[in-house]
């Protein structure tokens, strides 16, 4: 297939990533069933925190995207799909103002959400909870990359997805619903931020040679192959632990319905074992992102299964 032209629609598609999108829609589903599971399902704030979710997501990965380039992380012949940026699809001048314009449209979903919210009558801290949470991912999506001491330059990106792509939209998706947090969100936003975090570790499994020689300190550079091995096992296994301890409280479907995810995960990560290295890590990229819809959607209908 042909690369896009400059700067049109098709390269702009390349640079939000698309197959990574569904991260984000997993994480407002998860959130959205545990409020209706508890009797709190808000429509409305539901679809507002998906378009926030998906827009911050979008910036993030440009923000990536450029940022990677300049860095030397991306370059025309890397092993990863495509990067819009580092194949010239898209000009320096217009991914700034690409960037610069789905900022805006990410603060003016998340100023939707407050709005709401505030109307509700349900926030604890008077909204300011909110602002803080939607300041927190608008820094993410730029230092995760971007600036003289970037998270994912210095082996925090884990920790970074962990948080933005699992405690922070899954627990703020049921607080804007239900005006609380309970263990059980706890839980299931760690799930899903452990699951979500295999596609990152997998990436960093693939460009940890890359990675090394441009000073890209991931924590599989930082400890190593062996430990990029076991630790893309240790993520599924630890994500399926936190789904049985929903048990607890009652929830077995929840706890019970996700675990076929882990064959999968498991299926993936002997693949990686045998593959190792280069290009052909892709396949498991493929099927990590595979992986991840299907746990989200298991997880999702476990919950509203009870």
């Amino acid at each position: 297939m042909s690369l896009p032209e400059t700067n049109s629609l098709r390269a702009w598609i390349v640079g939000v990533r698309p197959y990574s999108l569904g991260n984000s829609v997993i994480l407002v589903l998860a959130g959205s069933a545990l409020a209706w599971s508890d009797g709190g399902l808000r429509l409305r704030p539901a679809l507002l925190c998906l378009l926030f979710a998906v827009l911050m997501q979008c910036t993030a990965n440009l923000v990536n995207d450029l940022c990677d380039f300049l860095k030397g992380a991306d370059q025309p012949d890397r092993l990863g799909p495509d990067r819009a940026f580092a194949k010239g699809l898209i000009t320096p001048r217009a991914m700034r103002w690409g960037i610069a314009g789905f900022t805006l449209a990410a603060a003016l979903a998340g100023c939707g959400i407050l709005y709401d919210a505030l109307a509700s009558g349900l926030l604890r801290y008077g909204g300011w909870e909110l602002v803080a949470a939607g300041a927190a991912c608008l820094l993410f999506a730029y230092l995760y990359t971007a600036g003289p001491w970037s998270l994912a330059y210095h082996g925090l990106g884990d920790l970074a997805v962990m948080i933005f792509f699992g405690l922070v939209p899954v627990g703020f998706t049921y607080y804007v619903q239900t005006g609380a947090w309970t263990a059980d969100v706890t839980l299931a936003a760690l799930a899903c931020g452990l699951v979500i975090d295999t596609m990152l570790w997998v990436n960093n499994f693939r460009d940890r040679e890359e990675d090394a020689r441009c000073g890209k300190r991931t924590v599989v550079v930082r400890f190593g192959t062996t430990f990029g091995r076991w630790g893309y096992l240790a993520l599924g296994v630890v994500a399926a632990g936190c789904c049985l301890a929903l048990l607890a409280s009652g929830r077995t479907w929840a706890a019970l319905l996700p675990l076929p995810y882990l064959a999968l995960h498991i299926a993936t990560w002997r693949r990686m074992v045998r593959i190792d290295h280069g290009e052909a890590l892709n396949v498991c990229l493929g099927e990590t992102a595979r992986n991840i819809w299907i746990f989200g959607i298991l997880l999702t209908a476990g919950i509203l299964l009870g």
